[in-house]
């Protein structure tokens, strides 16, 4: 008989304590928990990790090798898994050939379309194909853009020749190719340039004709200064060196392709048309104005192309994501915006039976598209599908059949399931997200009084109208808005123009020796401590340095590749996964070696360190909510959202002068009840005199603004506009997306 239900017994993974769960097939079920309570462990890398490491033991070793490596979670038993989809909020990158179209497939059933119906004809689908030679544009090879001299960074007016007026590498008083501007008789090596005449600063840069109407005119060889670097560095095809890719950064920018004007195809497929529009028109619509047009084409030759196409563009629109187009590049796309791609490819599936495990999917949402993405998640569980979401939302827990709580707290007081059951009995049960949901709004005090303002002025990036927006300064402001409607591009204004500290939610490192203690700078102070305790260097207890093992390098584990068969890590038999020498983990301080205290959590180090320099800092890693990170763990295996709050830890650490801080959705990952301890961070961030901008979607956080722009009223070009800028109290009665929230929360309260 089929079993029904997914049997986890004596699950171990990370911390969760021996948990023994059966989870229902065929629903969707909600995962809560406060931040580090166990619920990725218990989804991702228990759930995920078995099914997925089950599937690929089916494919021959060769095989195996080239698909995602799984480590097979620490339990009892595990049973009744289905073949795993797993939708992560990483974002999608890629590189610049990358595209929505091509990412979700919308541009192949496009090109087939242009390939069959277009006039004139140009051929098979690969000739609208930027990606094939056969039809990416010459000039620009497929990219949309060329690189281009930056002859504005080239030259320092105010110098002379002699005094180094020449920027570039190798052009200066003493360089190789100094002489041949400076000694050749045409140009006065010590007048700076702004007294010479344009037409010989012309000669100087362009040589040719421009040098032609000197009155001596220079050596037949003569090439101007952007023509030699042009030969040099743009026009070579060997492997460049890193020192001359740093000085083509330095010194180029990119352009629109003069030849394709960004359309990325050559001139035939640049110029067929379907019902009067290219196919560069078409893929820099708005996909909700694309989905229209394409749904209109009724040839009957090209209906399944059509078919495809139209379902895959309304799957965008369902997921909210109808403002982008499919020439956006996926490097641009936000952690939430590259999530919700990667579920369109699975809509519309004809594969049932499957498990999908999703990361939090109302992540970048306004309140009032959470709605939709709530329909998503029911459309795959009514497909036959088991849908496991791990998620802070009440909106999402509400539509759920069953809610898993993991907790009741962080690290190693969590790892235990407090609640099972339906959304009405986890608002009585008493547990943290329970006493969340259940719990009264917090009063929000007065705003507190600008230090003084900072102007955007005529803001045009992507979507943005013309925008001008004054931010007071100390204090803090929160930019609010539907996904699209121009957030993230108004914060890069505010940091392009006022050179403001980003903190976002990007990787911290991706080298497996960095850790918290590392990234905050608190590692020296803690070897310092043992040295002075054991009258020793400080080297002897970094792990990258003498005291560590010498077989595993300081790393604990020795990695063994097995060629066609998946590599093996072990743990390493000499220092058995401690990392240091037996002569340094003989050093102790309080009995504790350093291997020991870098098993610690920040909370115990708080309690068992007795430095207060070292325990001050430690507290802002607390203060953050991310007591329960061990001091040695890898800052590579951190969410988004504690990568976050790792930054801004190190920030409250370090900040002394007053400085301008953009956060991008702090809120991450971030329970209910934590939000709150985030709110007193960014107060203390205030209080210290800064300056905090923050892009947010949670009315807990928007409620406590001192001061609040709203963009939109839409997405995309229907976006872009700056609908309110006051305090938070004044935002009622308003027809827009916010207003509208925070009038209805309001009436709640």
């Amino acid at each position: 008989m089929t079993q029904r239900t997914i049997r986890l017994r004596g699950v171990r993974t990370h911390n969760l304590a021996g948990v023994d769960l059966d989870i229902p097939r065929n629903r969707l079920v909600v995962f809560a928990g406060v931040s580090g309570s166990g619920k990725s462990s218990l989804v991702f890398d228990t759930i995920a990790a078995e099914a997925g490491y089950l599937l690929n033991e089916t494919f021959p070793p060769f095989a195996r090798n080239r698909l995602p490596k799984w480590n097979r979670p620490d339990a009892d038993h595990i049973g009744g898994l289905t073949p795993v989809i797993v939708v992560d909020q990483r974002r999608i990158g890629g590189n610049a050939r990358s595209t929505v179209g091509t990412i979700t497939d919308a541009w192949t059933y496009l090109r087939l379309l242009y390939s069959r119906a277009s006039r004139p004809h140009v051929g098979e689908s690969n000739r609208f194909s930027f990606n094939d030679p056969a039809g990416m544009c010459p000039a620009c090879s497929g990219l949309g853009e060329v690189v281009v001299s930056a002859v504005d960074r080239f030259l320092d007016p105010d110098r002379s020749l002699a005094g180094g007026a020449i920027l570039l590498p190798g052009f200066g008083n003493g360089g190789y190719w100094y002489s041949q501007y400076a000694d050749i008789g045409v140009f006065d090596a010590d007048t700076p340039l702004s007294q010479w005449t344009a037409e010989q600063r012309n000669a100087l840069l362009y040589g040719g004709e421009a040098a032609a109407s000197l009155g001596r005119r220079p050596p037949r060889e003569y090439e101007g200064v952007v023509e030699r670097f042009e030969r040099i560095y743009l026009r070579t095809s060997d492997n460049l060196s890193d020192r001359k890719q740093e000085v083509i950064r330095r010194f180029t920018r990119a352009a629109v392709c003069p030849e394709c004007a960004g359309d990325r195809l050559h001139e035939a497929a640049r110029t067929a048309t379907v019902d009067g529009h290219t196919i560069g028109e078409l893929s820099r619509m708005e996909i909700t104005e694309l989905v229209r047009f394409v749904a209109g084409l009724d040839s009957p030759a090209v209906a399944p192309a059509v078919r495809a196409l139209t379902e895959r563009l309304d799957a965008m629109v369902t997921v909210g994501l109808g403002y982008l187009t499919l020439s956006r590049a996926t490097p641009t796309l936000s952690g939430g915006e590259s999530q919700r791609i990667k579920m369109v490819t699975h809509l519309g599936s004809s594969l049932t039976e499957m498990t999908y495990v999703i990361d939090e999917p109302t992540v970048g949402l306004h309140p009032t598209d959470v709605e939709a993405v709530v329909a998503l998640l029911t459309r795959l569980r009514d497909e036959g599908n088991n849908v496991l979401v791990v998620e802070h939302d009440p909106a999402v827990m509400a539509h759920a059949d069953r809610i898993v709580e993991v907790g009741p707290g962080a690290g190693g007081a969590g790892g235990r399931i407090v609640f099972d059951g339906d959304f009405d009995t986890l608002r009585r049960s008493g547990t943290p997200t329970g006493r969340a949901l259940d719990g009264t709004t917090a009063a929000v005090p007065a705003p507190r009084t600008p230090t003084g303002r900072l102007t955007v002025e005529n803001a045009t990036r992507n979507n943005l109208r013309d925008v001008t927006v004054t931010l007071p300064t100390g204090v803090m402001t929160v930019l609010t808005g539907v996904a699209g409607s121009g957030k993230s591009s108004l914060a890069d204004e505010i940091v392009a123009r006022h050179g403001a500290t980003v903190i976002d939610q990007r990787p911290v490192s991706a080298n497996r020796r960095s850790t918290p203690v590392t990234y905050t700078g608190l590692a020296p102070a803690i070897r310092r401590l043992f040295a002075r305790h054991n009258d020793v260097p400080a080297s002897l207890f970094s792990a990258n340095s003498e005291g560590a093992c010498p077989d595993c390098d300081g790393l604990g584990v020795v990695y063994t590749d097995l060629a066609f068969m998946d590599g093996q890590e072990v743990v390493c038999e000499t220092c058995r996964g401690r990392r240091f020498t037996p002569e340094v983990l003989a050093h102790t301080v309080d009995g504790l070696s350093i291997a020991d205290v870098d098993d610690l959590t920040v909370s115990q180090a708080m309690t068992r360190l007795s430095d207060a320099k070292i325990v001050a800092g430690l507290r802002h890693l607390a203060e953050v909510g991310l007591g329960y990170l061990r001091l040695g763990q890898s800052l590579n295996t951190l969410s988004g959202g504690e990568a976050q709050r790792v930054k801004i830890a190190r920030e409250l650490r370090r900040a002394a002068d007053s400085t301008l801080y953009v956060l991008d959705e702090p809120t991450t990952g971030l329970h209910m009840n934590d939000v709150g301890t985030l709110l007193g961070v960014l107060d203390a961030l205030v209080d210290r005199g800064h300056t905090v901008v923050v892009i947010e979607h949670d009315l807990d956080v928007v409620r406590r603004a001192d001061w609040l722009i709203d963009l939109g009223p839409g997405p995309g070009r229907h976006g872009g506009a700056v609908l309110f800028e006051g305090h938070v109290a004044d935002y009622t009665g308003r027809d827009t997306p916010t207003s509208r929230v925070l009038d209805a929360e309001r009436t709640a309260a």
